[in-house]
């Protein structure tokens, strides 16, 4: 009896790689429940469910409030993401409340990055439009101008964000013969002298890329960051892609700058809201390639997202230093 009332409670909103949970169900001093389905939890379930929790093991779908922590109790000492945003955690109130975090940073960088080039040349090269010509029938004839886009051998991209991620996604580019490479952000980054990265203001990176990649965090200065003014700087024949976070972009502003002509065509791995409604206006654009947040999806890099959840919050438990803890 006593090694039973020595039992932490844990909570995770939701059915993780196994790799995670086999850690979790491993640990003789936890009870763990899950939320076991693939979608995500309804809130009146999650209010219920995280009551007497000690940790809790979330998603970036989740919404960790107030009011969260308030039907955790005061027992809850740690919170695990299993993402590297941590929008949706009320950091403020964690804080207040002493609870530690753990997130999975740098464990999908080359996920992400790949993902991005591969959602640059398909929206840049309109793979998704000839991909569709050719099950519809329009494929009909060979024509000198059809389906043609833009290559980036010669071209100038834009990187605003240079971290980890933006690092990654410029190495990669590099090979494709890329002339020059520009970067936007707080500061300059002495790594980005191994691709030859020029530290810019941001209208100078608008006004002279070919290819504009958004990788920074979505904070208070970038939200809404990528709006009328930002793309009515950039080349009409400009590519526009974010596999950061969907707040950053104004999309009424991106439909409009789609639209009309002023930018060439724009690839979204993220958007406001996610999933989109299916009669969102971007969906309705040739010139607009939206995926479902896939960045990090390979299943290595989600096994190994999940192996580093389920470890910080064993430390979080334990009161031992986390893999990655995020520092409140």
């Amino acid at each position: 009896m006593q090694g039973a009332q020595k039992l932490m409670n844990v909570f995770v909103t939701r059915r993780i790689p196994g790799e995670g949970m086999r850690i979790l169900s491993q640990c003789e001093t936890c009870k763990v429940s899950l939320w076991d389905s693939d979608e995500p939890i309804p809130r009146s379930e999650l209010l219920q469910r995280v009551s007497g929790a000690h940790g809790l093991l979330c998603l970036l779908s989740e919404r960790i409030d107030a009011e969260v922590l308030d039907a955790a109790g005061p027992n809850l000492k740690v919170i695990s993401t299993l993402s590297v945003g941590f929008d949706h955690l009320a950091i403020d109130e964690i804080k207040k409340r002493g609870i530690r975090v753990g997130y999975t940073p740098d464990v999908l960088t080359d996920a992400t990055a790949e993902l991005t080039v591969a959602l640059l040349l398909a929206t840049a090269r309109r793979i998704p439009e000839g991909v569709e010509e050719v099950k519809n029938g329009g494929w009909r004839s060979w024509k000198s101008l059809w389906l043609c886009g833009y290559g980036l051998s010669g071209s100038t991209v834009g990187v605003i964000g240079l971290g980890r991620i933006g690092m990654a996604i410029a190495r990669r580019l590099k090979p494709f013969g890329v002339e020059k490479l520009l970067y936007s952000g707080r500061t300059a980054k002495p790594q980005a002298a191994e691709v030859e990265g020029e530290f810019v203001p941001l209208d100078k990176l608008l006004s002279e890329s070919d290819f504009i990649i958004v990788s920074c965090s979505l904070t208070p200065e970038t939200q809404g960051l990528c709006n009328k003014a930002f793309f009515s700087k950039m080349k009409k024949t400009a590519i526009f892609i974010n596999t950061s976070r969907g707040a950053v972009v104004n999309q009424e502003d991106l439909y409009e700058a789609l639209s009309s002509g002023q930018i060439a065509a724009a690839g979204l791995d993220v958007t406001t809201p996610e999933p989109l409604p299916t009669d969102h206006p971007l969906l309705t654009l040739k010139n607009c390639v939206i995926l479902p947040h896939i960045g990090s999806a390979t299943y290595s890099t989600r096994g190994i997202m999940s192996e580093l959840a389920a470890n910080n919050l064993l430390a979080g438990l334990s009161g031992t230093a986390m893999p990655k803890e995020l520092i409140l």
